[in-house]
């Protein structure tokens, strides 16, 4: 394989990497925030009644997996949508949707702050790695909710998610419309190394880009990386990103998203 180590597929809120797992090379696909029962949770949260959308969910994510011949597909986190063990609904479309993925690939979980019962819930079915997230060959991934470990840090590529980053773009007229976006840009070695209460000669450190992936989940709502007073989520951001740059899910360069 060849390529860039993480290239997002046009159009959709996925990207390829290139991986490796106890020494193999692998194709892996990459997505975050799939929030499986979503809409049982908006029932019970907000009184929001909408019909389930869990095969149209699955449906994307089994065609994107057969579209790009992956061997591992890696979620970035919030799988589920339930905060501790799935019931109900969720715990059924968590069933289906597992079952279908892992008769076609290997499939790894970095576990976000939805998914905390998982790990039990999956058994040996699914790879439910530490929350400080996993390192696969030159690809670290991590959910974002927590500081990434100095394992994944070291690679060459960060993949975060978590943040369900987003703009707001306004026409001529004064019309608005949201749009989830891709962050990308370097990381701020002092910000992890004061984290580890280490000098920054003391981490493995190859300039890493972050890949701050968008929400796989379009009823999910995100963060306006691009609006005033719209802090981010993760305990590293901004101040761990430097240059983020935008990009709409079609490949459209925006530019510094502070400033989109």
């Amino acid at each position: 394989m060849s390529g860039p180590l993480v290239e997002p597929i046009p159009g959709e809120p996925a990207a390829v990497a290139r991986t490796t797992r106890r020494g193999f090379p692998e194709r892996s696909l990459v997505l975050a925030d799939y929030h499986a029962g979503i809409e049982a949770g908006l029932r019970y949260e907000r009184g929001v009644e909408l019909p389930s959308n869990a095969a149209v969910r699955r449906e994307r994510l089994l065609s994107l997996l057969d579209r790009t011949d992956a061997d591992r597909l890696v979620i970035l986190g919030d799988l589920g949508h339930r905060i501790g063990d799935p019931k109900g609904d969720e715990a059924a479309e968590l069933t289906d949707l597992v079952e279908a993925v892992t008769d076609r690939a290997e499939m790894t979980l970095v576990p976000g702050n939805h998914d905390g019962g998982l790990a039990d819930f999956f058994g040996d079915s699914v790879e439910v790695t530490g929350r400080d997230g996993v390192r696969l060959g030159d690809v670290g991934f991590c959910h974002g909710h927590t500081w990434p470990s100095r394992e994944v840090l070291a690679a060459d590529v960060v993949c975060s998610a978590h943040e369900h980053p987003a703009v707001r773009l306004e026409d001529e007229v004064g019309g608005a419309r949201k749009e989830r976006v891709w962050l990308r840009g370097s990381l701020v070695p002092d910000v992890f190394a004061e984290h580890f209460d280490v000098d920054v000669s003391e981490l493995e450190w190859h300039d890493p880009e972050l890949v701050l992936f968008p929400a796989f989940n379009n009823t999910s709502g995100g963060t306006w990386v691009n609006v005033p007073g719209q802090g981010f989520l993760s305990p590293f951001l901004p101040d761990g990103l430097a240059d983020g740059e935008a990009y709409l899910l079609d490949g459209t360069r925006l530019g510094d998203y502070e400033r989109v």
